[in-house]
């Protein structure tokens, strides 16, 4: 397996396996873990979109389903705490794009996450019906 790729995907493994542990990372090690968990949601988004959206690669109805579990898992897995005062300067595997005003607005933040937690949740759940419309449209 290419190593650019064991990095983020170690990184996010500690993220869903050890919650206990942000409590203990650094800030750049926040930024990296979260980088790669955002990094791997795109990359089974993308399996999506090229499968239902744009029809460049066949219909799997299972990769298409593992995709949303992914997603849904990644979306639930309490990515908030990485996010602490701190971790809006420095870099991961690249600068942080979060904004210093991030944190002032800590109800529109948690807001936005719970509604992006819940249409991850809602296409876990179209995924399963096997319905590419609905999918389609859920994805979008």
């Amino acid at each position: 397996m290419n190593k650019t790729l064991l990095a983020p995907i170690g990184a996010l493994a500690l993220a869903l396996l050890a919650p206990s542990a942000q409590a203990q990372m650094s800030a750049e090690d926040m930024i990296k873990t979260r980088q790669s968990g955002y990094t791997f949601m795109a990359w089974n988004m993308s399996k999506i979109k090229a499968q239902v959206v744009d029809g460049t690669v066949p219909y799997d109805k299972a990769q298409v389903l593992a995709a949303a579990n992914l997603i849904a898992a990644t979306a639930n897995s309490g990515m908030g705490a990485l996010f602490r005062p701190g971790t809006e300067q420095g870099t991961g595997w690249k600068p942080t794009r979060v904004k210093a005003n991030f944190f002032q607005e800590p109800d529109e933040v948690r807001r936005i996450a719970m509604h992006y937690i819940g249409q991850a949740n809602k296409l876990q759940e179209v995924a399963a019906t096997g319905d590419t419309a609905a999918i389609k449209a859920q994805f979008a």
